[in-house]
């Protein structure tokens, strides 16, 4: 009796954590299938944004209702200490251990600016702790932008990583 009650728990328990995984898996879906649309509709007009500051795109991503949530800076080639790329998230850390688990793509905005970040960029990452706040987003506002990517707007399970 005691090892059918034992194989039940362990069943119960299996198809408990299995449901979660699958909810958790259809809400980063429903996430992607959201944003992602969005993001593809700026992509043919990204080059308007050249030459302009950031502040511009940032309006235009919020007017799509897309919302920043985290972000990097980088290094235009490495190895390098100077930086002038904005790598752009949109969603939080849980939905990026949903992505990385599952192997599907997740949605970012590359930006490569024209002029290097201030070196103060390195302590509002250490202050925000990569959240995009509004300090974060006052700090990139006047930083004239080079060059736009998408990447991971080729669907949640494709392989192409292409605009």
């Amino acid at each position: 009796m005691k090892s059918i009650l034992l194989k039940a728990l362990l069943f119960i328990n299996l198809f408990f954590i299995y449901n979660c995984k699958a909810q958790t898996t259809s809400d980063y879906i429903t996430f992607y299938n959201d944003v992602v649309p969005k993001l593809n509709s700026i992509v043919p007009n990204k080059t308007q944004f050249y030459g302009h500051n950031f502040s511009n795109f940032n309006t235009k991503l919020k007017n799509k209702n897309v919302e920043i949530v985290r972000w990097f800076q980088d290094t235009k080639i490495s190895p390098s200490t100077k930086y002038y790329v904005l790598k752009l998230f949109f969603f939080d850390r849980s939905l990026l251990s949903v992505a990385s688990d599952n192997d599907f793509n997740f949605p970012r905005v590359i930006i490569t600016f024209e002029n290097e970040i201030p070196s103060q960029v390195q302590n509002l990452m250490v202050e925000s702790r990569g959240d995009w706040t509004y300090n974060v987003q006052q700090f990139f506002a006047n930083l004239k932008i080079e060059k736009i990517e998408f990447t991971g707007v080729k669907g949640y399970d494709s392989h192409d990583y292409s605009e």
